[in-house]
């Protein structure tokens, strides 16, 4: 098991390491940009909303995930050139479903009052599932805050979605096969119809890792950390290197199957533990990941070859109030802000 004591061990003394951190991080996110970081909150030690702004300028990552209007990151993020992707907590699905009303006043405090937010995205819900009880009130939500978008004139700034994992698949292999669990449609159905209409992409929370640590007979490593030196495996005349290729791939697959073809994929989680999973769980296998999954990202899938994928890194620190304890240690930097690993996100 990694921990963030694992710095000592290697022959760089820890200003040199976190120096060259530093310069790699600053140059690299300059050109990745496609490449974002999703800001996570749950720790008790993390830095202030305006000091985690100053970091995203310092290190130029251009794009960012929040999880709920967090009215301070909406302040610290104004007059900045960082696009954001704004959640819309499930706790709050049934409130907008059941009111335009509520839905605009969403929208005026959220949104409107801070107009020199570069808002790109609403995520509405994430990860909602048809057995939650709340699932009823995605859609009807959807539209709400979509109308109230739209009514506020922003509706060619702002595109509305939601955040599905791959959880909602039934089969995935070869990804050519891919397609969505049946008892999932009556869900997946209007949110592939609503994002069809209104042209906004699919948000899908992709975890190799977990693909990974709940298959090690049949998955490789390499496979899975995008280091396989050729090719894996053949779905007809499209070769497979790596696992996550593979998974959206198989999603694609899945909507042309639901009449979603149209859409586009944003990836809007993605990344890999540090430490708390036993040994798949380490600073080199998360370093290599991101490392290799910014790299690759730039380019396409082979079903979708036309790059770049948009993509989200989860996430951007430790957060110590999460749990099981693998949970913890997703971040690119500890909450001393001190980067974990070097890493070329380019």
């Amino acid at each position: 098991m990694a921990k963030s004591s694992s710095f000592a061990a290697n022959s760089l003394s820890i200003p040199s390491m976190l120096l060259l951190a530093l310069l790699m991080f600053t140059g690299l996110h300059r050109t990745a940009a496609q490449t974002g970081v999703c800001y996570g909150m749950l720790g008790n030690n993390l830095p202030s909303a305006q000091e985690v702004v100053a970091m995203y300028k310092q290190y130029n990552i251009p794009t960012m995930r929040i999880y709920d209007p967090n009215s301070q990151a909406l302040q610290a993020l104004g007059g900045s050139s960082i696009q954001l992707m704004l959640g819309l907590p499930n706790s709050d699905l049934q409130s907008i479903a059941s009111s335009q009303a509520n839905a605009n006043t969403w929208v005026q405090n959220n949104i409107k009052s801070h107009g020199n937010v570069r808002f790109k995205y609403v995520a509405v819900g994430n990860e909602v599932k048809p057995s939650d009880t709340f699932a009823q009130f995605l859609v009807p939500a959807m539209r709400n805050i979509r109308t109230a978008i739209t009514n506020a004139g922003l509706g060619s700034q702002i595109k509305v979605s939601t955040a599905i994992d791959t959880g909602v698949l039934g089969d995935s292999y070869p990804p050519s096969k891919g397609t969505f669990k049946s008892d999932h449609m009556p869900l997946l159905s209007p949110i592939i119809g609503f994002l069809v209409e209104t042209q906004a992409p699919l948000l899908l929370n992709l975890y190799p890792y977990f693909s990974y640590v709940g298959n090690p007979r049949d998955i490789r490593l390499d496979y899975a950390l995008f280091t396989a030196p050729s090719v894996v495996f053949m779905d007809g005349a499209l070769g497979y290197r790596n696992l996550f290729d593979a998974i959206l791939d198989a999603v694609y697959s899945a909507l042309e199957k639901a009449n979603g073809g149209s859409l586009k994929i944003v990836v809007s989680e993605t990344g890999w533990p540090s430490a708390g999973g036993g040994q798949a769980t380490s600073l080199d296998n998360a370093r290599t990941y991101n490392t290799n999954l910014a790299k690759h990202v730039k380019g396409g899938t082979p079903k979708r070859p036309a790059g770049p994928i948009e993509t989200y890194v989860f996430a951007m620190f430790d957060e110590n109030q999460k749990s099981p304890e693998f949970e913890k240690y997703w971040g690119l930097f500890l909450p001393n802000k001190q980067p974990k690993y070097p890493i070329s996100l380019n």
